[in-house]
């Protein structure tokens, strides 16, 4: 082979060996609707539309960086938990003990512990009354 070319072929692997690499952040605007029955979703496949939906019964999140009234089961709920740990009875008039009873079976103890410690850290589930 000739040192020229040995020269452009060492040269050109320097390069790629020591180029700096970077992913640039950008977004993609695009987007639909899905819809059955009688529910539709309109939505994209990026950042910009990050928002909050949701009434009663069902709740949307969506983006990257999810926006909105999220609530993440945390210490917060530990300690109003605590603060009713054994107490009975629990009822719909007292808001069942309030939230700590959250299994509604009228008394704050070991199983409504358990149900605590299953949504640690996970987004508090619809009608979680621990707030």
């Amino acid at each position: 082979m000739n040192s020229k070319w040995i020269f452009i072929l060492t040269a050109f692997i320097s390069t790629v060996t020591f180029a700096e690499h970077s992913i640039s952040w950008y977004t993609i605007d695009s987007g639909g609707i899905s819809s059955g029955g009688p529910y539709q979703l309109t939505g994209t496949i990026g950042q910009p539309d990050a928002a909050f939906l949701g009434n009663d019964q069902y709740e949307l999140l969506a983006g990257f960086r999810v926006g909105g009234p999220r609530c993440i089961v945390n210490l917060e709920h530990l300690a109003q938990f605590a603060a009713h740990w054994l107490d009975g009875p629990c009822n719909q008039a007292n808001n069942w003990c309030g939230g700590a009873d959250l299994d509604h079976l009228n008394d704050v103890d070991i199983v409504d512990l358990t149900l605590l410690a299953n949504e640690w850290l996970n987004i508090c589930p619809a009608g979680w009354l621990l707030q």
